[in-house]
């Protein structure tokens, strides 16, 4: 879509916080209306029908608008995204599974500033299966470069958590 179209999209969710939730119906709206102008095959729709339902608490009514979001082909950061965001929605809807499943590819994706959010959302999803260890050695491991000193330490502390032995 045009920078415009990107704009007012961007403005819309700089003024979700001053959406009260008995206004939350008022926020989709505004999304579906800014939805409404891309061509019906645009995957960017889905996903910020996605966005909006689950930012107002709706995670089972974003979940197939996420994956419809990807099987029309959304990729790059917007794409990735949809990734961390469907895993998060699996979780809150009791499958977990289908978000480890869908998010472990993402650690040998190519790294940007998600990085992070990919490990914190699949340690979500892999506490809910009770494989506190993991998820507990992906955070530290996220966690580990933002420290002013340790770094190597809780590094191998956090291999330490699922490499026996290290």
């Amino acid at each position: 879509m045009n920078q415009n179209w990107e704009d007012r999209v961007a403005a819309a969710w700089a003024a979700f916080d001053t959406y009260p939730e008995e206004r939350a119906h008022e926020f989709r709206a505004l999304i579906d209306t800014l939805v409404a102008e891309l061509p019906d095959d645009s995957p960017l729709g889905p996903f910020e029908q996605a966005c909006a339902w689950d930012s107002t608490g709706h995670s089972d009514k974003a979940v197939p608008l996420y994956r419809e979001a990807l099987a029309r082909g959304l990729d790059g950061y917007k794409g990735r995204r949809a990734k961390i965001q469907l895993s998060s929605s699996l979780r809150n809807t009791g499958r977990a599974e289908e978000g480890v499943e869908l998010l472990t590819p993402e650690l040998d994706a190519p790294s940007d500033e998600l990085d992070d959010a990919v490990r914190a959302t699949l340690a979500l999803c892999l506490s809910s299966l009770g494989r506190d260890r993991e998820g507990l050695s992906l955070v530290l491991g996220a966690l580990a470069p933002h420290l002013p000193r340790y770094q190597r330490s809780m590094a191998n502390y956090a291999r330490a958590l699922v490499e026996p032995g290290v």
